[in-house]
C-alpha cells in the first residue's frame, strides 16, 4: 500500500462531502487518521478557550485563532488539526483558502473522553520540535493544563493558578479555572 499525500486526503474528503459525510482528518506519516468528535466537555472547554484568546488577540491585532477544524500542513508533510491553534500576525497577515504550510505558534491539545494523555503529550512535542513556540495540554479530567515549550520539562497547573503566554500574548491572562464549563444548579 502507497502512503497517502495531503492531495489524496483532499480528494478522500471532497467523496465524503458528497456522500454527505463531513469527516475531519489528519495526514500522519502516510496515513489517514479519522478523527472522532469531541465529547460536549472537550467541545466546550475548546469554545472557551477560543473565546478567550480570540478577547485578547483580535482587538491587539496579534494574529489568528483557529478552532479544530484549521488544518496545517507541517515541514515533515503531516497534515495536523489542533483543537486550538494561534499564528502570529507578523507570520500570516492574511488567512488562505487553504491549509495553513506553517507551524502554528500555539496548539493546544484537548483530552476528550476517549483519549489517551501519551498520544497527546506525543503530539504536542512533535509541534514543538516542528517549531511551535508553546503547546497546551488541557485535561478536563483532572482540571490541568499542562505547558510545554522547548526548554525544560512542562509545567503542570491547576485550579487557581494563572497561565501566561508572555512570550506570544504579552500581558493575557487566564485562570485555569475558567476553562471548566459552568454547573448550573436548580436553586431550591
Amino acid at each position: 500500500m502507497s502512503l497517502m499525500t495531503v492531495k489524496d486526503l483532499e480528494e478522500l474528503q471532497a467523496t465524503f462531502k458528497a456522500l454527505g459525510r463531513d469527516y475531519q482528518l489528519e495526514l500522519e506519516d502516510g496515513k489517514i487518521i479519522v478523527m472522532g468528535p469531541s465529547d460536549m466537555i472537550s467541545s466546550e472547554v475548546g469554545s472557551l478557550l477560543i473565546r478567550l484568546l480570540g478577547n485578547w488577540v483580535y482587538p491587539r491585532r496579534l494574529g489568528r485563532v483557529f478552532d479544530s477544524a484549521g488544518g496545517f500542513i507541517l515541514p515533515d508533510t503531516n497534515l495536523k488539526a489542533p483543537d486550538v491553534s494561534f499564528v502570529r500576525a507578523d507570520r500570516l497577515k492574511r488567512s488562505v483558502r487553504y491549509f495553513g504550510e506553517m507551524v502554528p505558534d500555539l496548539v493546544v491539545e484537548i483530552k476528550s473522553q476517549s483519549d489517551r494523555i501519551s498520544p497527546l503529550q506525543k503530539k504536542l512535542l512533535k509541534f514543538i520540535e516542528l517549531g511551535a513556540i508553546v503547546g497546551l495540554l488541557v485535561d478536563p479530567d483532572r482540571e490541568t493544563v499542562a505547558v510545554y515549550r522547548s526548554t525544560g520539562e512542562p509545567i503542570k497547573l491547576g485550579n487557581g493558578d494563572i497561565l501566561t503566554l508572555p512570550e506570544l500574548l504579552p500581558g493575557w491572562e487566564l485562570s485555569i479555572s475558567e476553562l471548566w464549563p459552568p454547573v448550573y444548579e436548580d436553586e431550591a
